[in-house]
């Protein structure tokens, strides 16, 4: 699973081939102990949990990033190593 970002202790990455499970694009999360899966879409929760105000810098780094996360995920899919992501800053 390559990271494809880290900031405040938040680990990014992305599945190659991972379309099965949740059908749409998203990326995996983890902070402290906590994993979730979120939407590349708008961000929402669909799997796990990570606290509030963490899932916030989530989604607004997912805001910034949304292209390049849509353009990862192509290549996630097609089983090709994904780009790195600058982090939030």
């Amino acid at each position: 699973m390559p990271t494809i970002s880290m900031f405040y202790g938040i680990l990014v990455t992305i599945l190659f081939e991972d379309n099965h499970r949740h059908h749409l694009p998203h990326i995996h999360v983890r902070y402290q102990g906590s994993n979730a899966s979120v939407a590349i879409e708008d961000g929402s929760v669909l799997a796990g949990s990570v606290p509030p105000r963490q899932m916030k810098m989530i989604q607004a780094w997912i805001e910034i990033h949304r292209d390049e996360l849509a353009a990862d995920w192509e290549l996630a899919v097609a089983g090709e190593e994904p780009f790195r992501i600058a982090p939030l800053q």
